[in-house]
């Protein structure tokens, strides 16, 4: 059923609670977390490398330039799917809440950083 999940080695798909994607130079690395047992200290990960597609694209049809992109991989693409219909990534509201204010106390904190550097700026003009 779960044919590409089967080829990277997961087998136990009931028992997947989520999975995080990060890139990291020519590489996308898929963590998937599984339901903690009740006499586990902590949840039980499986972390996996997936080389990054590279393509050639041209910048312009008038122009002889080009450009190189990386996407991620085909068979990545097909694990994620997988992954999707088994976790349903389906947030509640409370988890969004807790996303937006983290995102937003991050960007206050940028905000006053840049405050202070342009403020240091003028003092020195």
């Amino acid at each position: 059923m779960y044919s590409n999940l089967k080829s990277i080695g997961v087998v136990n798909y009931e028992n997947i609670e989520k999975y995080t994607l990060r890139q990291e130079g020519d590489n996308d690395i898929l963590k998937i977390y599984f339901h903690k047992a009740s006499r586990q200290f902590l949840a039980k990960s499986l972390k996996f490398k997936f080389p990054r597609q590279r393509k050639k694209i041209s910048i312009d049809y008038g122009s002889k330039g080009f450009r190189n992109v990386s996407e991620i991989g085909s068979t990545l693409r097909y694990v994620l799917k997988e992954l999707d219909s088994l976790t349903e990534h389906v947030k509640e509201e409370k988890e969004l809440k807790v996303q937006v204010l983290e995102d937003l106390k991050h960007l206050e904190s940028v905000v006053a950083s840049k405050i202070k550097e342009i403020e240091r700026k003028l003092e020195q003009m």
